[in-house]
């Protein structure tokens, strides 16, 4: 009797240390896993545009890049990090820019603020920190492109995010909208930082 495989070895990738060094790593063992894996659309965090221009050079035309940006006002009030010509730069060349409301950091952060106590939200990014910081990242970018829509619950992506600048971890995940959290799945880990 033949026995049956239920499980498969995939590659992960775990860095010493977390932060920005770790960028071309990162794109470069997602662009091998999402032609493996035949995934079309891949999402990466950018403040500045620098790493969704790096995401171009590394995957080409060959994925659909979705740029998710931090909110206007992150940083102060009315400001926005990633310019607008940089903004249309990367559209121009195809890669969709998506800039909303973070899904662990909204009206919650703002409760924190004002009365010193933390909501839901942030305790779920508190504890997905527990994969360090880029793993928490690419999830709640994830979040945020299906819930504007640019997502579907129902494809694979791959989703990248990171600590303070450029990507650190990227996951293969199948989304879901902020509303239905616990429906996302995180298939597969690509490669985190191992000490953060």
């Amino acid at each position: 009797m033949a026995k049956t495989i239920s499980y498969r070895d995939v590659v992960c990738r775990y860095f010493d240390k977390p932060g920005v060094k770790n960028t071309k790593a990162v794109l470069e063992a997602a662009a091998r896993r999402a032609e493996e894996l035949g995934i079309g659309k891949v999402l990466v965090a950018t403040c500045s545009g620098k790493t969704a221009f790096t995401a171009l050079k590394v995957f080409g035309t060959k994925v659909k890049i979705i740029a998710v940006t931090h909110v206007t006002g992150f940083v102060k009030p009315d400001y926005q990090e990633l310019s607008d010509r940089t903004r249309g730069e990367l559209e121009a060349k195809g890669v969709t820019v998506l800039t909303g409301q973070h899904a662990f950091g909204g009206v919650g952060r703002a409760v924190r603020r004002k009365l010193a106590t933390y909501q839901v939200d942030e305790i779920m990014a508190f504890t997905l920190r527990i994969f360090g910081q880029g793993t928490k990242v690419a999830i709640e970018l994830a979040l945020m492109a299906t819930d504007a829509g640019l997502v579907r619950t129902d494809e694979d992506i791959i989703s990248m995010g990171g600590t303070a600048e450029g990507v650190d971890a990227a996951l293969v995940l199948r989304s879901a909208n902020s509303s239905s959290f616990f429906d996302l799945k995180v298939k597969e880990i690509i490669c985190k930082p191992a000490m953060f």
